[in-house]
């Protein structure tokens, strides 16, 4: 039996004979152009616009030159006050988000926001290795909590995690 690829469950391209498809069968040479105009459209995945919060601002740079290439950074803030105003004028799909921001906490910005109605995702990045600020953030409507010891390990895991509408905690406080 001849292997096709098909589009049948719920948008995703996976292979299986003609006579398992319950949805429309593309053969295998129509594949490129098909992938190209799913290309177009946007992948939320890749294109998922970011708003990133810290108050080191070196933190932030360097942040922003790690995930520049695949995703859309529309703000950067160095402070807790500045965080809702930012979100609200980008509208970001996801913040990342410190927890030490000077005068105000992240997590008491995550928990704002929260109650504000955004419905975007939250993660922080913090220096913070304690299961005690792991729960409150994620009680407070964070997504993911990374470590910043091991952003460039987990950082970019995380973000595709969280916009898969899974949780993500750096390994070491899982």
């Amino acid at each position: 039996m001849c292997k096709l690829r098909c589009r049948c469950r719920e948008a995703s391209l996976y292979e299986h004979s003609d006579s398992e498809c319950d949805g429309p069968v593309l053969e295998f040479c129509q594949m490129p152009a098909i992938l190209e105009s799913l290309k177009d459209r946007g992948n939320p995945l890749s294109h998922a616009r970011i708003l990133l919060a810290d108050d080191n601002t070196a933190i932030l740079d360097h942040v922003s030159d790690m995930l520049g290439a695949d995703y859309e950074i529309v703000g950067k803030v160095a402070d807790g006050n500045s965080v809702c105003a930012a979100v609200e004028e980008f509208m970001p799909d996801l913040i990342v988000l410190d927890i030490s921001m000077g005068e105000r906490s992240g997590i008491e910005i995550c928990r704002q926001l929260r109650e504000q109605g955004y419905s975007g995702q939250i993660v922080f990045l913090t220096v913070h290795e304690d299961n005690d600020f792991v729960s409150a953030a994620i009680g407070a409507g964070g997504r993911g909590y990374v470590i910043k010891s091991r952003m460039s390990i987990d950082l970019e895991t995380a973000l595709k995690t969280v916009l898969a509408d899974r949780i993500f905690i750096s390994p070491p406080l899982q």
